[in-house]
Formats: structure tokens, sequence, C-alpha cells
């Protein structure tokens, strides 16, 4: 990642990572955080987004259901283990209340419907 980023102020920058399995997504959120003032990383694995994290310099961390090698699930439960875990937003276009239910008691901070007004609903809780 290198060296801290500051906005005009001074003030060092949110660094977000994010992780889809589409790369649809994966630009639109890019370019959505860069909008918003953000620096960001994107990956379309889950480990990638593991070892993103690691060093704990991570604002938020925000997750799509299903990556190109695990599930949200999998990746927040990967999460645990490491000494300093950034708060976690699932982005999603499914409604499934079951795994829902179950990424909240992972710690999930919010889960937001790609079908709702994502976009605003997400601005509130990175700004």
């Amino acid at each position: 990642m290198g060296a801290k980023a500051v906005n005009e102020g001074g003030k060092a920058m949110k660094h977000v990572v994010h992780s889809d399995n589409s790369e649809f997504f994966r630009k639109m959120m890019k370019s959505f955080l860069s909008e918003k003032g953000l620096e960001s990383e994107s990956f379309e694995k889950g480990e990638d987004a593991i070892n993103a994290v690691k060093d704990g310099k991570v604002s938020f961390l925000i997750t799509g259901m299903e990556l190109a090698d695990m599930t949200s699930e999998e990746l927040i439960k990967r999460l645990t283990v490491l000494p300093v875990k950034p708060p976690v937003i699932v982005v999603t276009s499914t409604n499934d209340t079951t795994k829902n239910k179950r990424l909240k008691a992972l710690g999930v901070k919010s889960i937001i419907r790609k079908s709702d007004n994502w976009k605003e609903e997400l601005g509130l809780l990175i700004s």
C-alpha cells in the first residue's frame, strides 16, 4: 500500500478494501469510493482482501456475497483471527435472511442491498 495518502487538509484518507467476484461492480465501487475521496483497493479473491487488511490500516472492508475463491461468510470467519479486523459491510443483490443473520452474528456492520439506494446508504456508513 505504501505511504498513507492525505487529503487537502493534511488528514490521512480512509482506506477501503473492496472484494467482489464481479469485475463490473468492482469498477463501479472503485469509482464511487474515489468520488467520496477515499483511497481503495479492489480484489476478486477473498484471500487477496485478507492479505490487504492484515496490516491493520484499513478503515472498512466492503464485500459481496460471492468472491472468486470463497463466500463472504468464509472471508469474515477468516478475518476473526486477525489482531485488527476492520468493520465489514456487505453489498449484495440477494436478500437471504438466513445468511444475513449468520453474517450479522459474525460481526458484519451492515448489509446493503444493491437494488436499494446502496450508494446513499454506503456513503453514510463510510463518511
